[in-house]
């Protein structure tokens, strides 16, 4: 159900359509429009996470526990990536499959 919303001054109609709060009126319509928003975070904290784990191998200087460290960040970061790509991939699929528009 569609609430209609009609501004006017002195009269005269100036915006007509649907109200802000049509777009959240289900489960379905706040995950469509949060999963944009959730893959651009983790996308910079994947970003972030594998810099911080790059600048503690490179300062590391020679102790193989900081170097350990460091490049367990960077597998970790890798690893974020390859399953927050893979879950992108999944829901395109499924959003294909299914039609839920989860994009448009």
């Amino acid at each position: 159900m569609q609430i209609a919303q009609e501004l006017e001054i002195n009269g005269t109609p100036i915006a007509k359509g649907p109200l802000p709060m049509d777009k959240f009126n289900n489960l379905s319509s706040i995950i469509n429009q949060a999963v944009p928003i959730l893959f651009s975070i983790a996308g910079i904290a994947l970003f972030i996470y594998l810099v911080w784990g790059g600048f503690d191998y490179l300062m590391s200087m020679g102790d193989p526990k900081k170097a350990e460290a460091g490049k367990n960040k960077i597998t970790h970061a890798v690893v974020g990536f390859i399953i927050m790509f893979s879950s992108y991939w999944i829901l395109q699929i499924v959003d294909a499959l299914f039609g839920f528009n989860i994009y448009k």
